[in-house]
Order: C-alpha cells, then structure tokens, then sequence
C-alpha cells in the first residue's frame, strides 16, 4: 500500500550544517502548500527534492513529531472539509432511508443507480486519497525511516489511511446522537443491497464492488495494521454472511417447496459455484470458505434430508430411472456437508434392501405357484411328460433367475457407484452390506448360486469366448462373496460338480478348474480342498480305467460281445456320497441294485484288479450315478438299419437288459422289474417314465398308458420304436438339478449343522490349545471371528459344543472365577 517504502534516500547537498536555525513554520507553511497542491492535483511544478529537503531538515533538528502531528492534522482536516462533503453529496434521499430503516417504494434499477453513485463516489475518493498519500509519503520517507522507526509510530501513511476511515467513513452524518449512521453503515447497505441484487439476477457493476471492497480490505481498525482487523472482516463480512444466511435459507424453503430434488441439486451447485466465483470477482477471497460454509449448511445441510427422501423426485426416484447426473449432483452435495454421506448412503441402502427383498419375494412367490402335474391318462401322456416336468423346470429356472436378477441389480448399482458416487469407498461397503442383507435373508441363496453355477457350467457357457466365460464366473463369485455360509454353498456346490463330473455333463473342465482357483482366491485353500480332491480322483480313474483295459486285453478274454467299462473310484471323504446315494422313500435299509449276470461279471472282474492292487479297501457300486451306451435292435423299425445306439442311465440299462431274457410280445410289471433290479421305486419309476412313457423316447411300451406309473403296470419291448437319429440320449424324466423341498431342505441343513458341530468343536480345540486358558466371552468371540469366513456360527450351538468337551473332558471350568473361564486340558 505504501508506495514510497523501500526507495533509496537520496542525502541533502553538502553544507546543511547542524548549526542552521531552522524556522519551523515557515517550512511548514511551505509543505502545507505543497501537500495542497498534491490533493487539488496539481503538483506537476513542485520541488520534490525541495519539498524532501525540508521535511529532512525539520526530522534531523527534532522536530519530526511536531511535523508529524501537523501533517496528520492536514490530512484530517482536509478529509473532513474536502472529501466527505463531497461523497455526501451523492448520497440520494433512497439510500438515507433505506438505511434508517424507512420503508419505501424503489424499483431495482432506482437502488442500483443510487448505489453505484455512492460507491462511484467512494472510489474516486479512496484512489485519490491513495495517490496524494503515495506522493506525500515521498516527501516525508525521511520521517517515516527515522521519527516514526525511532519513536514506534505508525508510517504516515497508514495514519492517513486511519483517517480516511475516521473522518470519511464513520463520521455520523447527523449532529443528533441517536442518530449515528455514517457513510460506512450507507456503504455496507449498499455493497449488501447489490450483492441481492447480483444473486437475483439483475446486472451490478462488480468492478465498483470489488474496488469498495478492496478499500475496506486497505483499511484497518487501528493503526497497528493486524491482519485480523481489517475493516472488511470486522465491518462489512458478518453482515454479509448474515444476510447471506438469511438468503439461502429463505432460497432453501422456496426450492423445497416449488423445485422437483434435481432442480434444487442444480440450484444448489450453482449458488455454490456463484459464491466462489463472487469472492474473486466481486467481493473478497478471505470470504470464499466462510460463505461457502453458510451456503452449505444453510441450502444444502439442512434440506438435503427433504431432498433426498422427496417421494416423486428423491434418491429413489434417481436411483428408479437411472438418473446418474442428478445422483452425482446429489453425491457432490452430500460430500460438502457430510464426508460419511449418512444421509445418502442410508437412502440408497434401503432402496438396494428394498429392490433386493422384491427379487427374494418375487422368486418365493413363482415357486409357490408352479402347476400341479394332472392324472389324466390315455392319449395325453405325451403332454402329461411335459407337463410333469414342467413345475421342475420352472423351480430350476426360477432359481437362475433369481441369481440373474441379483446379478442384474449388482451391475445396475455397480454402474451407479462407477458413475455418479466416483467409486466411494464408504458407499461401496454400504453397498456390499446391503447387498449381504437381502441375499442372505433369502434362505435359498446358497442352493440357488450352485445351481447358477451349474447351469452355465452344463451348458450356459457354451459358445462363449474365454473373456466371457471370466466375466461370468466373477460375477458368480462376487455373489458368493456376499454369502456368509459359504459351508453351505460348497455343501450345493460338491453335490452338483459331482454329477457334472459323473454325468460327464460339464462343457468345459478348463472353465471348472477356472472356477476352482476363483474360489480359492476368494475363500481360501480350506474351502476348495475337497473340490480339488474330486478332481483328482476323476484323474486317478481316467489312468485307472486305461490300466484296467490294458489288463483285460492281456487276459485276452474270448467273448467279442464283452461290454466295456468306466469307472470312477471316489474317495468316500471327499464326495458327497450322501446326496449321491439311492433313496428309499419307504425308509428301509434294502440291498444295492441287482446288475444282470454280464455285468456283473465285469463288475467282479474289475474289484479283483482293484483290490489286488489297494488291499484293505472297500468299493461301494453307486449305480444311481452312471450312465451306459446300448446298442439296440428293433425289429419292426422302418429302414435297412434297424439298431440304434442310445445312451441311458445305469438304472435303465439295467431295466433295458431285462428285456433281452423276454419272449416276444413278453411283459413285466413294475413290480417285477423292482423284485430283479431292486432299484428304489422313486427312482425304477423316473426311469420307467423316460422309458415308456415320453413319446420320443418310448423304447418300451406302457399298459395302461398314462404318465404315472403304478406297481401293476406292464411293461413291453416296443419293437416298432422309431427314431431318425442313429445314435441318441434317453434322459431321466425330472434328472437334473432341481431345487429342493422343503423336506430335501431341512435334511441338507441338519446334515450341515452337524457338520458346523464339528468344525466349532476343532475351532474351540485350537483355541484353547494355544491359550491354555481363557474367559467364557472371550473364546465365543474367539471362536466366532475365526469361523466367520466359512459361516456365521450360532452362540448356542457353540455354548453346547463347550459343554460337549466338557463332558469328554477336553476342557474343564475354573472354579471360583468370575466371569467363568475355561481351562484347556492336554
């Protein structure tokens, strides 16, 4: 601000002695001229040199403070008389009432008129002031560097710019002491009254604001020039943040009431970005953060709550119709008020539960609903076999879809959380808890992902590039990720590889063993261990069989119609051999099924090859889990080539080969063929239907025709089948991976939970083990953070699997110990 600081002083000609009498005011009478010269502008014929002479003169023979009091005087004086007369004389009888609080009527351009002139006017007179006080302190810089250094006074300057503020600006206009406004209350009123106007709409001329305010920021409240006291921040600012809260919250009501919640969104960024662009243009940087603050909390903090719950326009609107722009206009006002973004994220979480429960809903209420099969009979088989199938097909597709739909809204959010919420990390968690809720609200979820996998693993992935196929399976394992028992989906999962695996059903194997490493990326090694050992068994039994028909070969058994075989050798630990098993619907412990004497025969060949080479081991036939190719002849069947190869499952083979023994136009019963084969009648009646009752498939031909079948049915080769296909697959009628009932269901939980027992129990083992001793609370809390990854253990199945070891006496109590404790016995 002081223009003359920092020049060199140029010292006086030789022969200024000290002796010199100095004539005090006559040299002042001189420089009082001057400086009246300096302020009516017309110093071009001065002597600065001169004029500096002089005032050294006065500083070096002691008398810098009596010039320093008159020149202050001068100045006074001259403010009072010469400037502030001036500027009132601008001041219109608009402005005067305004201020004193008068109402009355004044169009927006009369008060803008009014106002510029006023600033106008303070302008002019504070360049003016600047530049006088710039040249006098030129002449003066010798009593600025040596007086007011020496003594500790403010420059003379800064003592001219103190009363500027004193004799300009805050001198009441009214002899009246109840009546004390003064320029710098008019000004205030002003500068506010534009502002208004500038976020109304209207056109204000913002470099004469901005000139005012830079001349409020010049000033200060003392001579002592604290940055803190400014006259800008002391003055005029707590009145504009104070109107500017009285603004926006009156702006806040008008949105809320008339704006949809994207209007008030864009309204809102842009008073934002209005403000900002105010304080470097028109007002003052040192406002920018404290306006910003009041905008925020005024129009966005304390509406934004209304605004995102608003019923026809909120987040859930938004969130309904994709509106992403608006979302990430909602996302960037939450930012500003709140870093957690609570009020958004509890708005999105309870969509995303929302949307979530409607799906879980949706899929109940399809599954309640399917079609009951009929029991009509006769010609109606043919559509009766469809429509058995058809409440299983859609149970299966029903639990596709749910996956599908899960997928679907995951990259729906997914998209939303990319695009408008930049990838947020708190709402990404918010997300995936909301996303964990609903999927594990629903009951089914860990079944009905197993079966996705299964589905797209038979055939879903079939003409898919290796990328498509990676993308799939991720975003299978993205919703595995969400499951908390993941126990129970390996549980699905082994149950469903194992048939893929035994039915040779699955496209792929690379995109199998793809599957396994994502598992064990995302759950670890424990989870996919006894996947893996399936793996390797099927890999043990390819070398197995090839060594097996290698030795019979050798033998070089006689008989050309020998049938060949496969076999598959699991390791009862590691497959599901229960899910595998033939059921008995009658409860009974029966015998194994019968197999016809030449397969029998190889069965025994291949247990002695076996069994000479692992003694001690025991193989279990699971005929249920096969599959056979036959070669069958019809006699009656149009065409030279009356043999067709079909491929069957164990269980129809062995019905199929019953046949052979049987006299033209010979029959059996249901009953029969159960009392030969002793396979279990659910299943001997799933494979009497795909054999006798589809219509495609009818190698044998059903008395009375009808889609049940009854233990007196009878049962006939049919020679006259026909099929164009030389070589084709005979499926088993509702084979496949249909859901569970609810009787299925609660077996496969308890069996689980049986599981979990022991899992808690080794969990609690290892615990103890390591600790020796350890509080009650402690070791559940233990026990349930180690076992959180695999499921959520349950605190009363691990309280009774304590008191289980306690009882086996791996653990014992602490007596006498408050609270109870645990005490780990070797």
């Amino acid at each position: 601000m002081i223009a003359g600081r920092g020049r060199r002083i140029r010292p006086p000609r030789r022969g200024l002695g000290t002796s010199d009498a100095v004539d005090f005011d006559s040299m002042w009478d001189v420089l009082a001229s001057s400086l009246r010269e300096i302020h009516t502008k017309n110093a071009s014929k001065l002597s600065f040199e001169e004029l500096y002479r002089n005032a050294y003169k006065l500083v070096l023979k002691k008398r810098g403070e009596t010039l320093y009091i008159r020149v202050k005087e001068f100045e006074a004086e001259w403010l009072a008389k010469e400037v502030q007369p001036r500027i009132i004389e601008e001041l219109s009888q608009t402005l005067l009432l305004a201020t004193s609080g008068t109402q009355m009527i004044a169009t927006a351009n009369e008060k803008r008129v009014a106002g510029e002139k006023l600033l106008r006017a303070l302008k002019q007179a504070w360049e003016d002031h600047n530049l006088c006080m710039n040249m006098t302190t030129d002449v003066l810089m010798y009593m600025d560097r040596v007086y007011c250094k020496d003594f500790r006074k403010p420059s003379i300057f800064s003592a001219s710019m103190g009363q500027f503020r004193d004799h300009v600006l805050r001198t009441p206009l009214s002899d009246n002491p109840d009546d004390q406004i003064s320029i710098a209350h008019i000004l205030n009123a002003v500068m506010l009254d534009q502002v208004q106007m500038d976020r109304e709409g209207d056109i204000v001329d913002k470099s004469l604001l901005k000139s005012c305010a830079y001349m409020l920021e010049g000033l200060y409240e003392t001579e002592d020039e604290d940055e803190s006291t400014k006259l800008y921040l002391t003055s005029f600012e707590p009145e504009f943040l104070r109107a500017s809260e009285e603004f926006y919250r009156l702006e806040g009501a008008k949105l809320l009431l008339e704006a949809d919640a994207g209007t008030f969104c864009k309204d809102a960024r842009k008073r934002v970005n209005e403000e900002e662009d105010r304080c470097r243009s028109t007002l003052s940087p040192l406002t920018l953060t404290k306006v910003k603050s009041v905008v925020e909390t005024e129009l966005i903090k304390k509406n934004l709550p209304e605004v995102i719950a608003l019923e026809a326009s909120g987040v859930k609107y938004m969130l309904d119709n994709e509106r992403l722009l608006e979302l990430e206009l909602i996302y960037e006002l939450s930012a500003r008020v709140d870093p957690k973004k609570e009020e958004l994220r509890k708005a999105v979480q309870a969509r995303i539960l929302e949307m979530g429960n409607d799906v879980n809903k949706a899929t109940v209420a399809a599954t309640h609903t399917l079609p009951k099969p009929s029991d009509q009979d006769g010609d109606k088989a043919e559509g009766e076999e469809k429509a058995s199938e058809k409440p299983v097909s859609q149970q299966t597709t029903a639990a596709i879809k749910w996956v599908d739909d899960v997928l679907q809204l995951k990259e729906r959010y997914d998209n939303v959380l990319t695009e408008a919420f930049k990838s947020d990390q708190g709402l990404q968690t918010a997300f995936s808890r909301s996303f964990t809720d609903f999927i594990n609200a629903f009951e089914r979820s860990s079944e009905y992902l197993s079966l996705f996998f299964d589905e797209n693993m038979k055939k879903g992935i079939k003409g898919k590039t290796e990328n498509e196929v990676d993308l799939l399976l991720d975003k299978g394992i993205t919703l595995l990720r969400y499951i908390q028992d993941k126990d129970m989906f390996e549980r699905y999962y082994k149950k469903h590889l194992s048939r893929r695996l035994l039915m040779k059903r699955s496209i792929s194997m690379d995109a199998e063993r793809q599957m396994i490493s994502k598992m064990k990326m995302e759950v670890g090694n424990t989870f996919t261990q006894r996947i893996e050992a399936m793996f390797k068994d099927m890999a043990v039994s390819a070398d197995l069989t090839s060594n097996y028909k290698r030795h019979v070969a050798e033998l070089g058994d006689p008989d050309p119609k020998r049938a060949e075989i496969e076999v598959n050798v699991l390791t009862s630990t590691m497959w599901p051999l229960e899910a595998m098993a033939p059921s008995y619907n009658d409860g009974e412990d029966r015998p194994r099924c019968i197999f016809p004497p030449q397969i029998e025969r190889i069965k025994q060949g291949f247990e002695k090859f076996y069994l000479d080479k692992h003694s001690g081991r025991q193989l279990t036939w699971q005929a249920n889990m096969g599959t056979a190719d036959l070669r069958a002849y019809f006699p009656e069947m149009k065409g030279a080539k009356k043999t067709r190869e079909i491929n069957v499952s164990t269980y129809a083979m062995v019905i199929l080969l019953l046949f052979n023994d049987q006299p033209p136009g010979g029959f059996m019963t249901t009953e029969e063929i159960q009392a030969r084969t002793n396979i279990p009648l659910n299943e001997l009646t799933r494979n009497l239907q795909s054999l006798g009752v589809a219509q495609k498939t009818r190698v044998l031909r059903k008395e009375p025709m009808s889609k049940d079948v009854k233990i007196d049915d009878k049962f006939y080769f049919n020679e006259t089948f026909y099929s164009q296909f030389q070589k084709f697959k005979i499926g088993v009628v509702t084979s496949g991976n249909k859901v569970e009932d609810s009787q299925e269901r609660s077996e496969t939980e308890k069996k689980n939970n049986d599981t979990r027992g022991g899992v808690i129990e080794a969990a609690i083992v290892r615990i103890m083990k390591q600790r020796k001793e350890l509080s009650h609370q402690k070791l559940i809390a233990e026990v349930i953070q180690q076992l959180t990854a695999r499921f959520m253990p349950d605190v009363n199945m691990v309280k009774k699997r304590v008191e289980s070891l306690i009882e086996r006496e791996y653990l014992e109590r602490i007596e006498d110990r408050e609270p109870a404790a645990y005490r780990y016995l070797a």
